[in-house]
């Protein structure tokens, strides 16, 4: 069939993984990690993208695993496909596209994958600073019609910039602020202290002090049980007027509606890439307020990050079709 492409299909011995949904741009490197499940299983991409709930189940009905690329896995769904043991996510943040505690009660394993884009998401968040400092996009599109008034910079050059989250996306962050001229804090959460001397990172133990001393805030925090809700209204609070807000993150580790209603008062330019309704519609309060750069939850997405994210998605499926285990979440 046009549209499906299919490995070992006559294999049906084999268990059947299904990816029902992909990015176009993984398609290629997808295949190149197939050789992997040779003997192990059989594999059903369907070439195109589609968010629609009812397709995504049709297409999933026989397998005995799923690929989850570029949509959430409700539990709608895990409640359509009572056959699948194994759901293999594409990204990092696997707790906010599939429910951890239902896969837990019902034996289902769930896997994601690990630092395949801590240079796409860092450089992503750098170009929205860049953006909300140097509007850079706003500025073409002015020249463009015929505007030639520009725009006021800001000067990162001797701002500090404060990490909510030094992981590996947070501490690559570091490195290329640093190159910036930047001076760079970051909140101090289980970090060893050797991370902190390696970068020349100032750590603070208390999220409000970090943030009320920052001219620029960026989050990079993973989405966990223990993090959901993280930051909250009253950490918020601690936003000077002006300071710069980014969040490449998840929209979860942020409280509820916090965010928003910061925002709301006017005073915080922001650049988002992750919101809590994803994705988001055009009567979101979010498109209302002045002054704010959003990106439609791309930050991943490039070709260094597809090579890492296909391999790994491969390997988690091959293991647990071999009976091991390989970026087991649940």
């Amino acid at each position: 069939m046009d549209g499906i492409f299919e490995t070992q299909p006559e294999r049906t011995d084999l268990p059947l993984v299904v990816m029902p949904v992909v990015i176009a741009s993984m398609i290629e490197p997808f295949k190149k990690n197939f050789a992997m499940l040779e003997n192990v299983a059989r594999v059903r991409m369907y070439e195109d993208f589609t968010l629609d709930e009812d397709t995504i189940v049709e297409r999933c009905k026989d397998a005995d695993a799923v690929m989850v690329i570029g949509f959430h896995c409700t539990d709608a769904i895990l409640d359509r496909l009572p056959n699948v043991k194994c759901y293999a996510f594409g990204g990092t943040g696997v707790a906010s596209y599939i429910n951890l505690d239902k896969s837990k009660e019902r034996g289902i394993r769930v896997c994601n994958v690990l630092h395949y884009g801590d240079h796409a998401v860092a450089e992503h968040t750098m170009a929205l600073l860049m953006e909300l400092t140097r509007h850079a996009g706003a500025l073409d599109a002015q020249v463009k019609q015929g505007d030639w008034d520009g725009a006021d910079g800001f000067e990162l050059f001797g701002k500090r910039l404060g990490i909510i989250g030094l992981g590996g996306i947070g501490q690559t962050v570091a490195g290329i602020a640093k190159a910036f001229g930047m001076k760079v804090s970051a909140w101090n959460s289980h970090v060893p202290a050797q991370v902190f001397a390696d970068l020349g990172v100032t750590p603070v133990d208390d999220m409000n002090e970090l943030i009320a001393g920052s001219d620029v805030v960026s989050v990079h925090m993973p989405l966990l049980d223990s993090t959901r809700g993280i930051i909250a209204a009253e950490n918020l609070e601690a936003l000077r007027p002006g300071t710069l807000f980014v969040n490449t993150a998840r929209a979860e580790v942020i409280e509820p509606g916090a965010l928003l209603a910061r925002l709301q008062r006017g005073d915080i330019p922001a650049a988002l890439d992750v919101f809590e309704h994803e994705p988001l519609t055009a009567d979101d309060p979010l498109c209302k307020i002045p002054g704010i750069v959003l990106t439609p939850h791309i930050a991943w997405r490039t070709d260094g990050a597809y090579i890492g994210l296909t391999k790994q998605v491969v390997q988690s499926i091959t293991a647990f079709f071999k009976g091991e285990d390989f970026n087991v979440v649940v």
